[in-house]
């Protein structure tokens, strides 16, 4: 990975950066769509309505990409180090000066895991002051030649060298294996928290599109809403004082506000906040509109007070954990905004079919 600034002080580390590394970091929801294709796509998100786990379906995909930074990161350190030798010992005087200037977050990231760090350690530790960034990078790499020499004691003196193909050979020693493993281990918590969110992010537009789509309802852009609001939905509508994930209406004056999240049972305050934006009236035009709320998330702990604090808002908590969700979230449109359809009685196998059935036309790439 080439860089065209002749005066920038981590060029040595961005010349030896494998392209592929710098597509995976850049990596968003968009670009996992087009990478995996939209059908695959959509068996995810069937899975998740018939109650499977959005983790367990996309943990493949991060353990994958974080494999292959990984891999990329030892190539890195491979070529830096047979370009000069006291690469390793220097990488983190370099990541510093760099993070000195202006960055892509990318290039952010990487000069960060040089000096093992990810972006929420960095902001704790350096609190993001930029003026003891080399005092950092000395007390770093001051720690890692204590560490290297402690090794050597301990388990006797690493010798050895890698090479990529014909292009020659890298001595390694403790010090070399120290900063990579070091790079690797920020690295890694970088990705899973990045891939974290913007999985998150990009199922939950594509569950709760799908799941009122299913249900019946026609989607329709926010700014498209006409003088017609019988059975149709939008997706992320922000307003005054609250925000919703979606907004149904059933007919005028009668709506619901939808709020997801793959929030599981160790994240209560999370939830809570989702349960304190939501109001019981909404006014879209010049009418004002009853709001229910329906709150999603995907499991809450058995002694949360969620479910209370729901019902004063007039609102329901559902868990996506349960099998049949989307069922529940049926009968809850039938209690309150009078919605019908033979999917509040369906047993479980005949649901699962039916979902199975509806999702094959949800236009996923308009909810996206």
């Amino acid at each position: 990975m080439k860089r065209e600034m002749k005066d920038d002080p981590a060029r040595p580390i961005f010349n030896t950066i494998p392209a592929q590394m710098v597509d995976l970091t850049k990596g968003k929801g968009p670009e996992l769509v087009k990478r995996l294709g939209v059908e695959t796509i959509r068996e995810i998100t069937l899975k998740i309505l018939c109650g499977g786990n959005l983790r367990d379906s996309t943990e493949a995909l991060t353990r994958r990409k974080i494999a292959l930074i990984n891999a990329a990161t030892l190539v890195t350190f491979i070529r830096g180090g047979k370009a000069d030798s006291g690469f390793a010992r220097q990488a983190a005087k370099l990541a510093c000066a760099g993070l000195a200037a202006k960055r892509e977050k990318w290039e952010r990231w990487v000069l960060q895991w040089l000096i093992g760090l990810n972006d929420k350690a960095f902001q704790n530790v350096l609190r993001d002051d930029k003026g003891i960034l080399q005092e950092y990078a000395e007390q770093f790499a001051h720690s890692q030649d204590e560490v290297a020499e402690i090794c050597g004691k301990e388990y006797g003196q690493l010798s050895g060298s890698m090479g990529l193909g014909g292009e020659g050979k890298t001595p390694i020693d403790w010090r070399f294996v120290l900063q990579l493993l070091s790079t690797v281990g920020a690295q890694t918590l970088t990705i899973r928290g990045s891939d974290k969110s913007t999985h998150g992010k990009l199922f939950e537009r594509l569950v709760l599109g799908s799941l009122l789509h299913v249900l019946g309802f026609r989607h329709v852009l926010e700014k498209d809403i006409g003088a017609d609001l019988t059975k149709c939905f939008w997706l992320t509508s922000r307003k005054e004082k609250r925000e919703s994930d979606a907004t149904l209406m059933m007919e005028p004056g009668r709506g619901v506000r939808f709020d997801i999240g793959f929030i599981g049972r160790g994240n209560p305050e999370i939830s809570l906040d989702k349960v304190s934006r939501f109001e019981r009236e909404s006014e879209f035009g010049k009418r004002k509109f009853y709001m229910a709320t329906i709150i999603i998330v995907d499991r809450i702990g058995e002694r949360s007070r969620i479910r209370e604090l729901a019902q004063k808002i007039d609102g329901v908590i559902i868990q996506m954990s349960m099998g049949t969700w989307p069922q529940q979230v049926a009968k809850e449109l039938a209690r309150r905004v009078g919605y019908k359809n033979r999917i509040c009685d369906m047993s479980r196998s005949d649901l699962e079919s039916y979902i199975s059935d509806k999702i094959k036309d949800a236009p996923l790439e308009q909810f996206l």
